[in-house]
């Protein structure tokens, strides 16, 4: 199922014979160990031997190996170097402060720093509120994790989760013009994290949690809510739910059903399960059966946290028991964001027809989405290289966007199904179909279509 992408792309830099066959040769070779082609640069030439810059995606380290010692195998040919392109663009972060102020002479630095910002100072002391207007708080967001739980890689701490969160500020300054930073914290105690953000609370003007593993993410979520005059958003929960309620929306509009008669499995309860739950629940379902590693999620199954214990009172209205499998039974939609390769083409057989199957899992999907074309009608991933991708990217700039722009002090679920709406209308009739049901996340319609609807719903709170 998989195929070489660019998030394991190389480029190889080989000297080779200067012969009529050079470059036939070196395209085959790495055609026949299965790579890509994406490149293929002359970086010197000389009467006996050429240099070449192969560039190629490949389908995981070993195999990028695999190319490499194929094209060294070749006659004649010698391997000189080989970069990782994805390390490349990571050598001394993705990021930078830039000033926005001209810093030419005497009276530009007197204005912008000492003596004159001393009068600056002084109007915020008077009045707090004016540092939304007099600094960087105005547009800049603090993206916060203790890394425990960073993509698909688990509890890797906070250092190596730095590149993630960089990646994350740079897209919200790539889709929505916001000053995001990485705040990586040396600590998963929940005190010590909470106590920490709101320490650091006054430079920023909304809080993006990312990559805190459950149940803990529930808390301190809840609580800087509670303790914070600023957005606090995490985006593992509320950004997936937002894009799969979009997704969900207009999926249901080609396959001609009502969500209020729909039976729909969510598989895993975790903190994008729980919060995709919650949020679906406002859309008035027909039911949702809920399942994770122990089975559908029933009041009576035992061993319920208090999130499983809140999830088991408000889905499951038959209160059935039993596997993932047996849930999927009867099924009109599935929404996995759970493990890989939980169940086959046979089982989503036993789904009702024009069944939707969003199995998000990463890399990996719950189903291979080839099988799950055979009975589903419509199929969703969180992956790149198949049709309908659920990616957060399509919510969280434009959110925090609407959310900045309305000097909000808080979100809530009004703005969360007002971003999903947002992000479903995009797809118009005239485009949408069964391989088409979200926009691109190079859509540039994306970001300001959600950053207005939320700024809207975030004004007509305070009214």
């Amino acid at each position: 199922m998989p195929v070489p992408g660019p998030g394991y792309s190389i480029t190889v830099r080989v000297e080779a014979p200067a012969s009529s066959s050079a470059a036939g040769d070196l395209t085959t070779a790495v055609g026949r160990v299965g790579g890509v082609l994406t490149a293929f640069d002359v970086v010197e030439s000389h009467a006996d031997s050429i240099v070449v810059d192969i560039s190629a995606n490949a389908l995981s380290e070993n195999h990028a190996q695999d190319i490499t010692q194929t094209l060294d195998s070749l006659p004649g040919v010698k391997v000189r170097k080989v970069s990782d392109r994805t390390f490349l663009i990571h050598l001394g972060g993705k990021i930078e402060v830039t000033p926005k102020v001209a810093l030419r002479n005497r009276d530009d630095l007197s204005r912008a720093y000492t003596p004159g910002v001393a009068r600056v100072c002084q109007a915020i002391a008077a009045n707090p509120e004016d540092a939304r207007r007099l600094t960087i708080k105005r547009n800049t967001v603090a993206v916060v994790t203790d890394g425990s739980a960073v993509l698909g890689l688990g509890n890797i701490g906070p250092a190596a989760a730095l590149p993630v969160m960089e990646g994350k500020a740079a897209l919200f300054k790539k889709f929505a013009d916001v000053d995001a930073w990485p705040v990586c914290l040396d600590t998963q105690d929940t005190e010590e994290i909470i106590m920490i953000v709101k320490a650091l609370a006054p430079v920023y003007a909304g809080i993006n949690l990312e990559d805190i593993a459950a149940p803990r993410c529930f808390e301190i979520e809840a609580r800087l809510r509670e303790q914070l005059d600023i957005p606090v958003f995490h985006d593992d929960q509320h950004g997936t739910a937002i894009v799969v309620v979009a997704a969900l929306r207009n999926a249901l509009r080609v396959v001609g059903k009502n969500i209020e008669d729909c039976k729909i499995v969510v598989s895993g309860v975790g903190a994008a399960g729980s919060a995709i739950i919650r949020l679906l629940l406002r859309k008035n379902p027909g039911d949702i059966v809920a399942a994770d590693i122990d089975g559908i999620v029933h009041s009576a199954r035992g061993n319920l946290d208090g999130n499983l214990t809140s999830i088991a009172e408000v889905t499951n209205k038959q209160n059935v028991s039993g596997t993932l499998h047996e849930a999927l039974v009867g099924a009109d939609v599935f929404i996995g964001v759970s493990a890989p390769n939980l169940f086959g083409a046979e089982q989503v057989a036993t789904m009702n027809s024009d069944a939707i199957v969003f199995a998000l899992a990463n890399p990996d999907p719950e189903v291979d989405p080839m099988e799950a074309q055979k009975h589903a009608a419509v199929v969703a991933t969180g992956r790149s290289d198949f049709p309908n991708q659920i990616n957060n990217v399509l919510a969280f700039p434009g959110v925090f966007r609407g959310l900045l722009d309305a000097h909000a002090r808080h979100i809530d679920d009004n703005m969360l199904l007002a971003a999903a709406d947002a992000i479903a209308d995009v797809v118009d009739e005239s485009t949408l179909n069964a391989s088409f049901i979200v926009p691109s996340v190079f859509d540039s319609a994306v970001a300001p279509a959600v950053a207005e609807a939320v700024k809207k719903a975030a004004r007509s709170k305070t009214k």
